[in-house]
C-alpha cells in the first residue's frame, strides 16, 4: 500500500496533527504517529481542549486536586492545558532534535478573548512560555491588529510564535512586518539568528557555503557547513552578527571536487 504521508514527508512537507488529548498522550498514540506516520508537529486550541476534557476521565484527578486547592477556573484551565502541551513537547522532542529545531514543534494558543489587548496578550504568551518551558513550543497569537505588537514583542524576547487567523494579503503583510520588527529587536538585544535547512537528495556533496546579503545583490560567506554522510540531511548555522535591517541568506552547495 502506498504511504501518502511518507511521500509528502519525503517531498519536504511537514505533517502536523491538529489535535491534542491526554488520552492520545497516555496511550502512546502521539508517539506512534511521530514514529510511524511522519507527524512532526501538533497544534491545539481552546475548542480542541474542550473536546479532550469532555471525552476523557484522565483529567479527573488533576481537576479534583485543582478544585481542592481552590484554583480559579481560568488558572486551572491554564494548568491543565500546559501540562498536556509540555507532555506533547517531550514526545515530539526527537523530531525537534533530529531536524535541529526545524520540526518537532507543539503549539498552544493564547486565549482568543484577550486578542483586543496587546499588553495582556503578550503577558499571557510569556506566562505560557514559562509554564511549558520547552524549546520546541510555539505560542499561537491571533493576527488581529491589536495582536501585532504582542507578536513583535514576544519574538524580540526569544519566544517562538505561531501566528493564526490570517485571512487576507493585507493582514499577511502586516504580520510579516511584525515578524521582521521582532527579529530586528531580537538582533539588537544580542540574540542569534538560526538558519536551518534540509535537503531531499544529495550526490557527491562536500559542503554548503552560507551567504548573507543586505540587498540581495552583494553576498558575503558567513560560514561553511560540511555535508552529512548519515542520510540525515538536516543542517543549521547560527548567524551571530546579523546586519542592521533585513538580512537575506542563500546557500551555495559545493561538490567534493570543490565545484558549485
Amino acid at each position: 500500500m502506498t504511504d501518502r504521508l511518507a511521500e509528502l514527508s519525503a517531498a519536504g512537507v511537514a505533517v502536523w496533527l491538529d489535535d491534542i488529548s491526554r488520552e492520545r498522550l497516555a496511550t502512546g498514540g502521539l508517539d506512534a504517529l511521530r514514529r510511524e506516520k511522519h507527524v512532526v508537529g501538533e497544534t491545539s486550541n481552546p475548542t480542541i481542549f474542550a473536546k479532550a476534557l469532555g471525552d476523557s476521565d484522565l483529567y479527573a484527578d488533576q481537576v479534583k486536586d485543582l478544585a481542592l486547592r481552590g484554583v480559579a477556573v481560568e488558572e486551572a484551565t491554564r494548568m491543565i492545558t500546559t501540562y498536556d502541551v509540555r507532555w506533547a513537547c517531550d514526545v515530539m522532542r526527537p523530531a525537534y532534535d533530529a531536524s535541529r529545531g526545524v520540526d518537532g514543534r507543539v503549539s498552544i494558543e493564547v486565549d482568543p478573548r484577550l486578542a483586543d489587548d496587546s499588553e495582556v496578550t503578550a503577558a499571557e504568551a510569556k506566562a505560557l512560555w514559562w509554564l511549558v518551558d520547552r524549546p520546541n513550543l510555539f505560542i499561537k497569537i491571533p493576527a488581529a491588529r491589536q495582536g501585532l505588537p504582542a507578536i513583535a514583542g514576544c519574538l524580540a524576547e526569544g519566544i517562538s510564535i505561531n501566528v493564526t487567523l490570517i485571512f487576507s494579503l493585507q493582514r499577511y503583510d502586516a504580520v510579516t512586518g511584525a515578524f521582521l520588527d521582532g527579529m530586528e529587536r531580537a538582533r539588537q538585544a544580542g540574540r542569534e539568528v538560526l538558519l536551518a535547512w534540509e535537503t531531499s537528495h544529495e550526490i557527491n556533496t562536500a559542503s554548503f557555503d552560507v551567504q548573507r546579503s543586505a540587498d540581495g545583490v552583494s553576498w558575503t560567506t558567513i560560514g561553511t557547513v560540511a555535508a552529512v554522510t548519515t542520510g540525515d540531511n538536516v543542517y543549521q548555522l547560527y548567524d551571530n552578527s546579523p546586519l542592521n535591517g533585513i538580512n537575506y541568506y542563500r546557500l551555495m552547495m559545493k561538490d567534493a571536487d570543490q565545484r558549485f
